[in-house]
């Protein structure tokens, strides 16, 4: 699904004179592969370079040098830029951003109207597309009226009308409260594996990368860790150092490993350490 070899990516600035002023390497010699049907999650704090990453696989940025291949399609070759915005929708962290119009159902039917689907089978995809997200009450509502994590479900509505192999989901909960975020993690966890489309989630919250198959930790451009995600967390201090957290119940289990009392240090559920604390006994 995707194949990034050696990417490069630098932002460059320039004075009121034209002058280069300054270069920074936002994506640092990083290479992937995502297989149909994944469940990724990409980690990493403010200025890691993930949602850099994240353009890329859309084609908003073109890489320096390497190649970024979504379904064998290259990121750099215009030719090949809708394809590649059809094959890769992307979600927004700010749904408002992504919704244009007044009506919810106008709104999921905006994108195959503009690549020229008919009418019916826009239809078709708009009743499925709100379907799925457990919105076709609400296909006749103002977007205006809804919650934020009913207007991101519609977000991730028009996503799907377009029919993509995968969606990239830019830290799609960031702006949401616990209600909000866990209306939109049912839904693209749902996706993934009853619609098996592939996800690419852009977090920085630790208990949304634990529902991923593979996670990817990023630091400075570069990947820093990656695995599934029960050994990624487990090395609490490594993420530690890297500015970041991991999930409370790994923190609490790497804590007590720490005070001398023998416990895994990979656990992610709560359920995992009360299996593990009665072991104990």
């Amino acid at each position: 699904m995707v194949k990034a070899n050696n990417l490069i990516f630098e932002y460059v600035a320039h004075n009121d004179r034209g002058e280069v002023e300054g270069v920074h390497r936002a994506i640092d010699d990083v290479s992937f592969d995502v297989k149909k049907g994944d469940f990724i999650a990409i980690l990493g704090h403010n200025g890691s370079g993930k949602s850099t990453l994240a353009k890329h696989l859309n084609a908003l940025l073109k890489p320096k040098s390497g190649t970024l291949l979504i379904k064998n399609m290259d990121t750099k070759d215009d030719q090949h830029v809708w394809d590649i915005r059809q094959s890769a929708g992307m979600v927004f962290q700010n749904p408002d951003n992504q919704i244009i119009a007044t009506i919810v159902e106008e709104d999921v039917a905006f994108g195959p109207e503009n690549i020229g689907i008919e009418a019916g089978e826009i239809r078709r995809r708009v009743d499925m597309a709100l379907e799925v997200v457990e919105m076709t009450e609400y296909a006749g509502h103002s977007p205006n009226k809804l919650s934020g994590g009913q207007k991101q479900r519609i977000a991730i509505a028009g996503v799907l009308a377009m029919k993509p192999d995968c969606i990239i989901l830019d830290e799609p909960t960031a702006m949401l409260d616990p209600s909000g975020r866990e209306e939109v993690l049912k839904t693209v966890q749902k996706l993934n594996k009853e619609d098996k489309i592939t996800i690419i989630l852009i977090t920085h919250f630790m208990e949304e990368a634990v529902l991923a198959d593979h996670v990817y930790v990023m630091a400075e451009g570069k990947i820093a860790l990656d695995g599934l995600p029960r050994d990624v967390f487990s090395k609490v201090k490594t993420m530690k150092d890297l500015k970041l957290n991991v999930p409370e119940v790994t923190e609490l289990a790497y804590e007590l490993k720490q005070a001398g009392i023998d416990i895994p240090t990979d656990l992610l559920t709560i359920d995992e350490m009360v299996e593990s604390i009665c072991q104990l006994q």
